[in-house]
């Protein structure tokens, strides 16, 4: 297909040292460089570039992330969710294989804390079938024949199709696939705003026929220079897990609560990693600004007074039990308390067991501001000339190459 040329006037007004692209994509995640690597595929002689602020890829989301390939029961049929995840769940499993990545195809249990859980497994066993993804009811005495420390109410559901993987390794085979495809990655490259037909950076002007934002953390801020993101805004989330000391005997599979569905967040859950060391997490803690991994680190005045004051709005005004969760999410960053929550789960375990915490990683979770309610669901804008993704939490990393392919079909489609 044939990429729109940009207004004449645009091209007119760009400085003369400005480098132009085909595509720009904003943000060199495990999304911005799915995406790239498939515009590249698909017009072959298009010339996309990447600008990530960080020297390397993987400093935030992307390469934070659980670890986690998902099935995909926990989504309603009609979501984006649902459909990429099962597709992704294949695809990122198969691109593991024939780059020779690491997978752990450990598979995950969902247990019954108590009788009034059942239901919701019920529930999720439903999904399941309507969304063509694997997921089995087993028995309190099968689940333990999978992993024999497991507690649950009378019978749970085991999801053979789940995996673990490095998602550093990954997204660093991204980026490589990326490159060979002729995507150019410029790093320490911040997006400074909008400059006519492309943006300003830090390393200067890129002008750009079509771009891309897959920011994280500030998409919601760059979608805002284009026109878009006017009734959304995204709130951070940290996420924190903690890792089992070497002498606790690992466990064999991912074992996961039942979830609250009122909410995306899936709980206090065992995850195994791809090496098989074993971590529980994580927390959902809310954050004062957008890249708030420590008590100070990158502080940035004016995002504090704009996230406190959306938070405390949150706090009388959202359509969900905002206060609740922040004082619960706040509670497990204390190792009593986490360590007692996934003991809920899994029979002997105790908080001298878990000493290591590990990297902590953000949630970028768009919040509706009309409706003071989080989005549940993948959410995309665009127009002709550019595009962003202001939704893209988990389960993107398991969904990153279908979705990116569903981004750039609505590219094309928009540029015919």
């Amino acid at each position: 297909m044939a990429v729109r040329q940009s207004p004449l006037e645009d091209l007119v007004a760009m400085p003369t040292s400005a480098r132009v692209c085909d595509f720009l994509v904003i943000g060199a995640g495990i999304v911005g460089m799915s995406v790239a690597r498939e515009l590249a595929l698909r017009q072959p002689g298009a010339s996309v570039t990447v600008l990530e602020k960080e020297p390397t890829v993987g400093g935030h989301a992307s390469g934070r992330n659980s670890g986690v390939i998902h099935a995909g029961f926990y989504y309603t049929a009609d979501s984006l969710k649902a459909r990429f995840t099962r597709d992704g769940n294949v695809a990122l499993k198969a691109f593991c294989a024939a780059r020779g990545l690491c997978i752990n195809p450990c598979g995950k249990l969902v247990v019954a804390r108590n009788e009034d859980e059942l239901a919701v497994l019920e529930l999720l066993l439903e999904r399941a079938d309507r969304n063509g993804v694997r997921l089995f009811r087993v028995t309190e005495a099968e689940a333990k024949a999978i992993e024999a420390r497991v507690k649950t109410c009378g019978t749970a559901l085991f999801s053979p199709d789940t995996a673990s993987i490095d998602p550093l390794e990954v997204l660093g085979a991204m980026t490589d696939a990326a490159r060979e495809a002729g995507v150019r990655v410029l790093t320490s490259t911040r997006y400074l705003g909008r400059e006519n037909g492309g943006v300003r950076t830090s390393q200067g002007v890129h002008g750009a026929r079509y771009v891309i934002n897959a920011a994280g953390l500030y998409a919601d801020k760059v979608a805002r220079d284009f026109g878009f993101s006017k009734n959304h805004y995204l709130l951070p989330f940290k996420g924190l897990y903690l890792y089992a000391d070497p002498s606790m005997p690992p466990l064999a599979t991912n074992v996961y609560p039942v979830p609250n569905l009122a909410n995306p967040f899936l709980g206090v859950h065992f995850t195994v990693t791809v090496d098989g060391r074993t971590k529980i997490g994580p927390t959902a803690i809310p954050c004062f600004w957008r890249e708030q991994y420590g008590w100070f680190e990158n502080f940035d005045a004016r995002e504090f007074g704009e996230i406190l004051l959306r938070e405390l709005a949150l706090f009388t005004g959202a359509n969900f039990n905002f206060k609740g969760l922040a004082f619960e999410e706040l509670r497990k960053q204390f190792r009593p308390h986490i360590v007692g929550l996934a003991g809920e789960l899994a029979s002997g375990i105790h908080p001298e067991q878990f000493r290591k915490w590990g990297r902590p990683g953000i949630r970028a979770q768009l919040v509706n501001a009309a409706s003071h309610t989080l989005e549940m669901d993948f959410l995309i804008e665009h127009d002709n000339r550019s595009l962003h993704v202001l939704n893209a939490v988990s389960p993107a990393f398991t969904c990153s190459i279908p979705f990116a392919a569903h981004i750039v079909d609505t590219i094309l489609s928009a540029t015919r």
